[in-house]
């Protein structure tokens, strides 16, 4: 995953993320969490990336030397898209 950061938007109330926060912790893969019960504003920016408020949600983005990236890519459900996930993780 070199070169690029993972978000992973949330809610403690969904199995699909906590599966997925899993997934991460035991693959030693770092990202950023966004528990949308303890951070509601990160709602409208979900929404924003994704068009949907639907959790978990994987927002992949490259980094940038100059501050322009490329659009990031989103990715919504870890159980439907975890072949995509492992992936773009390389795991």
């Amino acid at each position: 995953m070199e070169g690029k950061t993972l978000k992973l938007y949330t809610r403690p109330t969904c199995s699909d993320c906590q599966e997925a926060k899993a997934f991460l912790l035991k693959n030693n893969i770092p990202y950023i969490d966004y528990d949308l019960s303890i951070e509601p504003e990160r709602e409208k920016e979900l929404i924003k990336l994704s068009g949907s408020r639907v959790v978990p949600a994987f927002v992949f983005k490259k980094k940038s030397f100059i501050g322009f990236g490329s659009k990031p890519k989103v990715l919504i459900g870890f159980e439907r898209n975890e072949e995509e996930i492992k992936k773009l993780l390389a795991v």
